[in-house]
């Protein structure tokens, strides 16, 4: 099968969220069985050309591309990786070549149309005719729309399916209606309840939600929980009207990259067979940190961006009666002042059970992973959730509020009959996470039981193996569709 990838970010060329991780694991996944994929992404101002070997597609010297009233001049490059997967870079210094990756620039809608297009223009030049083009997030979602309306006098596309994947439906690429001129639409669909029109204003993800064959998100809990009111932010009525090709996928992880067994990150690998190679990571941890090591007093990590999603004010809430129990916590993340402000004063506070690192540190991200007891994700939503599956595969128990893809993850040991593989509580309150981390802390003191509890959850498959197979089953169906 021939897959067009389009995607805003990808590992390892650039990543600010769980996105990045999916659109570099997913088409390697894809590829290793033996299909053809192509990814197309900016080359933002980050992406080093050099450090990633890329190669200048002459094709596109200097090729000029109108985005609205404007005219710009886009080079494109291209590497080939061993995986068998081809990654194309849209260069246009004038869009791409900014600080961040997202902004609040006026002309934001702009730079994805760019994207969009120019995924478009490339394959037109290859004459490479994709069986399904799966777009990811607003940044692409306009390319369902443009496969039926802007490009559908080329044949190339006729037959070619559109997926649109919601990796979180709070990022709605939400413009003003001159949004629709810019990126090359009529506006006979820019009416109260047309397919363009969302709120007085135009919506890239809802446009693509009513065009895309098929529309996955990234767990079958959170497929769910979109279609309410309390998750869908304001787009559910469009989501319950796409119901029936609305899939909820949950993400694999990178077992490469995270595996205790060969993790390089590690002073000591270990495995399921093996644990004792575990504490050697908490001792390692613990100097890191400044804590002292004391063997029977369990230590808690979080790992995360210091948001209000994540939970922090339920953290915050608890952290005080939580520094009086025998335990040691480890917290690295940014994002919020206050939460930033908030995790430094609690390591000033008690200096002897608290650490925090504000700031972004992959090699301390592993060393948590594999050298904490528990793990903290009282996350308010998580469409997927990353750590808690990293946890699991590490042998660190996870205490997570079930929404999303900690629910399909995540099995309260108690709620299923001693055989989970962690703690799990409902209500987004500090009461619920408070006696969810005493009920672990509880079940610690049982060592054996305990051992029992890591074991299992080392055992499981998060691999993208599953996730990849499920994938080519929702382009089959998108294809039939098409045909």
């Amino acid at each position: 099968m021939r897959i067009a990838f389009a995607t805003s970010e990808c590992v390892p060329f650039v990543k600010t969220g769980g996105l990045a991780d999916v659109c570099g694991a997913l088409p390697k996944a894809l590829s290793m069985l033996g299909h053809e994929v192509k990814v197309f992404l900016p080359l933002y101002q980050s992406i080093r050309v050099l450090d990633h070997d890329l190669t200048f597609a002459h094709e596109f010297h200097n090729a000029q591309m109108r985005v609205g009233e404007r005219t710009v001049a886009v080079n494109v490059w291209y590497k080939r990786n061993g995986a068998g997967v081809e990654h194309y870079f849209i260069d246009c210094p004038h869009y791409y070549h900014r600080e961040q990756v997202y902004t609040s620039h006026a002309d934001e809608d702009e730079r994805f149309i760019l994207l969009q297009d120019m995924v478009i223009h490339i394959m037109q030049r290859f004459n490479w005719s994709p069986e399904v083009l799966h777009c990811n997030d607003w940044q692409t979602g306009l390319l369902p729309v443009f496969l039926r309306e802007k490009y559908n006098w080329d044949q190339l596309f006729a037959r070619t399916a559109s997926v649109l994947s919601i990796h979180n439906v709070g990022y709605q690429g939400r413009f003003a209606p001159a949004s629709v001129g810019r990126a090359g639409l009529k506006y006979d669909k820019f009416h109260l309840g047309g397919a363009y029109e969302f709120y007085g204003g135009f919506s890239f993800l809802k446009a693509g939600l009513i065009y895309a064959e098929k529309v996955t998100t990234v767990s079958p809990t959170y497929a769910r929980e979109i279609q309410t009111p309390e998750y869908g932010a304001d787009l559910e009525g469009v989501l319950r009207y796409r119901s029936r090709d609305l899939v909820g996928i949950l993400n694999g992880i990178d077992v490469e990259d995270w595996n205790p067994r060969v993790d390089p990150h590690l002073p000591q690998q270990y495995s399921l067979d093996e644990l004792a190679g575990k504490m050697k990571n908490k001792q390692a941890l613990l100097e890191y940190a400044h804590l002292p090591l004391q063997e029977d007093v369990p230590t808690i990590g979080i790992i995360t961006r210091l948001a209000e999603q994540k939970g922090m004010e339920l953290v915050a809430s608890v952290l005080p009666q939580l520094m009086e129990l025998p335990v040691q916590l480890v917290v690295l993340g940014s994002g919020a002042q206050k939460y930033e402000d908030f995790f430094r004063s609690a390591a000033h506070s008690y200096p002897e059970k608290c650490f925090a690192y504000i700031g972004f540190n992959n090699e301390l991200a592993h060393l948590i992973t594999a050298g904490c007891d528990m793990f903290l994700m009282p996350s308010r939503y998580e469409p997927c959730g990353l750590n808690q599956m990293y946890c699991l595969n590490y042998g660190t128990v996870p205490i997570v509020r079930r929404t999303g893809g900690l629910a399909d993850t995540v099995r309260d040991y108690y709620e299923h009959d001693e055989q989970g593989n962690g703690f799990s509580f409902y209500d987004f309150t500090p009461y619920a996470l408070w006696t969810s981390i005493l009920r672990a802390l509880d079940l610690w003191e049982q060592k054996e039981v305990w051992r029992e509890v890591m074991r299992r959850g080392m055992a499981e498959d998060f691999s993208w193996k599953h996730s990849a197979q499920q994938y080519l089953e929702v382009y089959q169906r998108a294809i039939s569709k098409r045909i």
